[in-house]
């Protein structure tokens, strides 16, 4: 089967047999511009379909550069010695929630490190403060593996979202990217658990990470498939000069935007986030990820004296359209490619 006979199928029937996803997948770097345009076009209807030509923006509040784990691609593991740690306190998270709500944000997106510290009761704390000064708003938190009674906790307190990348399907894979101590079950775990807890759930994972194959990208898609997930984070893979993968290749642009208008087309209620990282690769990341069918942006709230801190990649942008405070900029950009910046919690289609 020739590759436009499979991406009109996968318009079609929103899936293929492992065979098609193979052969879909094992030629997608080499998709020549004819299909790929086919592809993009399709994923935008679809898009279009189910959210318009809204785009939802997220603020996003990085609150910790601590981590306890040592994943091997990521500038914050904690055989970092070099890397520079913070913590932004309650006051100073709840600050940032302040300035994004006047800039009309009405969805904040917690993240850090797998940082102790912030144990479930105090991080419960600083979710039902954020909830009461902002009930309009959707909370999201993003801080990695933990208890189901802590995510519980959580959801109790308020939380609305979560999201908690899978990296990759593939446990050969997983193990080539992570210690021994972190495993695919564990993290695949967490993820049922934060549905069956009602959470709207965000899984996801590099494009173009070392040692990703077609066949590892195939069980990404049927992991994906079977989670349902609200939310597909994806990004290509860029290495951090202290790390073991200093030296492998960043993961390719052309890759990620066709992985995204897959997605789309597979799962057509996801939210889809144009990554920071894509927009790290290439200026114009953003508007190309719209067009290949992504809804979702989130610039960054952080306290600008840390964004350089949450160091995860080599050269990761936190200025100009990727800051919270140029959101007016972001408006622009996204109007000048036909798209609509609104303001609201933006929740998935995706049924809870």
């Amino acid at each position: 089967m020739c590759m436009k006979e499979l991406i009109e199928r996968l318009i079609k029937e929103r899936t293929l047999s492992g065979k098609e996803w193979h052969t879909l997948l094992q030629r997608l770097p080499d998709l020549p511009k004819e299909e790929e345009e086919t592809l993009f076009a399709a994923a935008l209807r679809e898009r279009e379909r189910v959210y318009g030509r809204d785009v939802y923006i997220r603020g996003l509040i990085e609150f910790s550069s601590y981590c306890r784990c040592n994943c091997y691609y990521c500038g914050l593991r904690s055989g970092n010695g070099k890397a520079q740690r913070y913590r932004l306190t309650k006051e100073e998270i709840l600050a940032c929630c302040k300035e994004g709500y006047a800039l009309g944000f009405r969805t904040f997106v917690l993240q850090s490190g797998e940082d102790r510290f912030f144990t479930a009761p105090r991080l419960a704390d600083i979710v039902e403060a954020i909830r009461s000064n902002y009930p309009d708003c959707a909370v999201t938190l993003s801080v990695g593996e933990r208890k189901r009674e802590d995510y519980a906790l959580w959801k109790k307190a308020g939380a609305d979202r979560y999201l908690l990348r899978h990296e990759t399907a593939c446990p050969g894979h997983y193990g080539q990217l992570h210690p021994a101590a972190q495993t695919l079950q564990t993290r695949q775990r967490c993820l049922w658990d934060l549905k069956e807890l009602g959470y709207q759930v965000g899984s996801g994972f590099m494009v173009g990470s070392p040692y990703q194959t077609a066949d590892t990208l195939l069980e990404d898609m049927f992991f994906l498939q079977q989670l349902s997930p609200h939310m597909v984070g994806i990004g290509p893979f860029i290495p951090h000069h202290d790390t073991p993968f200093a030296r492998f290749p960043a993961g390719n642009v052309s890759m990620t935007l066709r992985l995204l208008a897959i997605l789309r087309l597979m799962l057509p209620g996801v939210l889809l986030p144009a990554t920071t990282a894509l927009a790290t690769l290439d200026p114009m990341g953003r508007e190309k990820a719209m067009r290949a069918g992504a809804n979702v942006v989130m610039p960054n709230l952080s306290p600008q004296s840390v964004r350089k801190k949450y160091d995860l990649y080599d050269h990761k942008v936190s200025s100009g359209s990727e800051a919270a405070e140029a959101v007016e900029e972001l408006r622009t950009r996204m109007a000048a490619t036909g798209f609509t910046v609104v303001v609201g919690r933006g929740d998935s289609r995706v049924p809870v």
